[in-house]
């Protein structure tokens, strides 16, 4: 059995009712599961002893704009024992798009779930620390948005004018 044979059938073991979608393109796996249990499978990938993942590499999100799930967190993980790159991926319905903060499983975690909270607006609950690391405080806008206005902010500094 495969390394991607191995994690297909430990989280169907465990999670079978809490997987959305499985995909494998070249050579790149991605699981994608219900936001509610995002915590309870990160937590089972890090402890399990054939698997493994005590490392996370990033956390992402990706904006759809148009789409049902408006957003998906993405969470990239690794595996020393495998040798294994894993994509975990979650996609948030609704407003307040909020999930589970995995920082208690990975220290690693926590840059990326505040810079993705800053930058899409995505709350991740229970985070140690969550607040803003690039924008100010009050910014009322998250800049990595599809809604984001691309000519800027009205009435902040203006656009630099062209050479006549």
């Amino acid at each position: 059995m495969d390394n991607k044979e191995l994690i297909i059938q430990k989280l169907k073991e465990n999670f079978s009712d809490s997987i959305v979608e499985i995909s494998d393109f070249r050579d790149d796996l991605s699981i994608t599961i219900k936001p509610n249990v995002i915590f309870d499978v990160a937590k089972f990938l890090k402890e399990n002893d054939e698997l493994l993942f005590v490392m996370c590499k990033d956390v992402t999100a990706i904006d759809w704009a148009t789409r049902k799930n408006r957003f998906t967190v993405v969470y990239h993980i690794y595996s020393f024992k495998l040798n294994f790159n894993l994509r975990l991926k979650s996609n948030l319905e609704a407003e307040p798009y909020q999930i589970e903060s995995v920082t208690s499983i990975w220290q690693s975690a926590n840059w990326y779930e505040r810079e993705t909270y800053d930058m899409y607006g995505i709350e991740f609950l229970n985070h140690p620390d969550l607040r803003r690391m690039y924008m100010p405080e009050g910014f009322e806008y998250h800049p990595l948005r599809k809604d984001f206005p691309v000519l800027g902010i009205p009435g902040s500094l203006p656009l630099p004018q062209k050479p006549e």
